[in-house]
């Protein structure tokens, strides 16, 4: 069939929104690394009115289908809150976004990303910065590095042939994302046992846990910590109220009390620590549908879950700190309070901890310092327009 017959198109109508969903499954349908997403979240997350996301931000979601077969697709997307940010920290005016990329082959990527463009440029961009899957707080960047085991809990995969396809339409690098994990059975070095020891004995520091049964109060402590500690990141935006109720009613199955810390100077909360059992463990073998009996296994798994791997997506020290000895002394304390939780709790083996920016020294040096490797690399391009 010729190359020529390739048709975009625009997703229109619930049977569009479906193959948009499903065209995954077909691409990755010999990767032993892919784990299929649940439907239904997917679409979740593609729809307005149910993803506030889209209460700051519009999108189009694009086809490409070579005789009638859906081929490839992308989406092109502002979001408006981005627009508003310091153009020193990655977003700013003028900044689109492309993002949930897939194609069959090389020339079905460079149409689906020029259409991307052509669509941000009508709506007045100058610049597009991507993947972005679709909010930076979702699934940034394309995985360059670490395509032979699967992604954890909220993190993306790809083929790695979109890293010629996405430099080919002439994007160059801005920032990498990397993931570090460790073995969580092994004690940590004598000096990092010693820093913890250290805090232990000091009656200004406190690390509890948080309180289910105060959820709401909770999720502000964190979310207003995370603001500060995260405010002078590249590519951060501000995270919404409705998206922390979201986000928060989405992974309140998957957030136990024992794994998420947050640690308290003289009585004030300064730092989190979040750490999720990989999800991905139960989904795998559920194909992206929990009915009709996927959801039974994911109840049970959900009631005691033993996770192999446990993820840390998110940790914060508030800014007045994190040039101090304090903020890696509250890191190390809340990790090994986490780390041993999930041994004797969970049976877990292993952590993940990701995404973390490549300039951001601090994080760095902590996974670092307790013997944590890269083990996946996220890469983020930009283009002018």
């Amino acid at each position: 069939m010729a190359q020529s017959d390739l048709v975009i198109t625009p997703v229109s109508g619930k049977a569009d929104l479906k193959a948009f969903i499903d065209l995954p499954w077909r691409l990755y349908a010999n990767d032993p690394a892919w784990v299929p997403p649940l439907k239904a979240e997917v679409k979740e997350l593609l729809t307005p009115g149910k993803n506030p996301f889209f209460g700051h931000a519009e999108a189009q979601y694009f086809l490409a289908r070579r005789g009638g077969t859906v081929v490839g697709r992308i989406s092109a997307h502002i979001d408006h809150l981005a627009l508003e940010q310091p153009v020193e920290q990655g977003m700013g005016p003028g900044t689109g976004n492309f993002g949930l990329f897939e194609a069959e082959d090389a020339e079905t990527g460079k149409a689906l990303i020029a259409t991307a463009e052509d669509w941000l440029r009508a709506k007045g961009m100058t610049r597009v910065l991507g993947p972005i899957s679709l909010s930076i707080w979702e699934e940034p960047g394309l995985l360059i590095a670490g395509h032979d085991h699967p992604p954890t809990v909220m993190m993306g995969h790809n083929s790695p042939a979109y890293h010629a396809m996405i430099e080919g339409a002439g994007y160059v690098p801005v920032k990498q994302l990397k993931t570090y994990e460790l073995d969580i059975t092994r004690d940590f070095p004598p000096l990092i046992q010693r820093i913890i020891k250290s805090g232990e004995n000091n009656d200004r520091i406190r690390i509890r846990r948080v309180d289910k049964s105060k959820f709401d109060a909770e999720a502000a402590t964190i979310l207003a910590i995370l603001n500060d500690a995260w405010g002078n990141n590249w590519g951060f935006v501000p995270i919404t109220d409705a998206e922390i109720a979201h986000t928060g009613k989405k992974l309140k199955p998957i957030v136990f009390e024992d794994l998420i810390m947050v640690a308290e100077l003289d009585g004030e909360p300064v730092a989190f620590m979040m750490t999720l059992p990989d999800l991905n463990e139960a989904t795998k073998s559920l194909n992206g549908a929990l009915f009709p009996f996927g959801w039974i296994k994911l109840l049970r798994w959900l009631r005691k879950p033993q996770a192999r791997t446990m993820r840390v997506p998110l940790m914060g020290v508030v800014q007045r700190l994190q040039s101090s000895r304090m903020a890696g002394q509250l890191a190390f304390m809340m990790i090994e309070t986490i780390r041993r939780q999930a041994i004797a709790d969970y049976g877990s083996t292993r952590g993940e901890i990701g995404w973390v920016l490549d300039d951001n020294q601090g994080m760095n040096g902590i996974a670092e310092a307790i013997n944590s490797t890269v083990n996946k690399i996220y890469q983020i391009y930009e283009k002018p327009l």
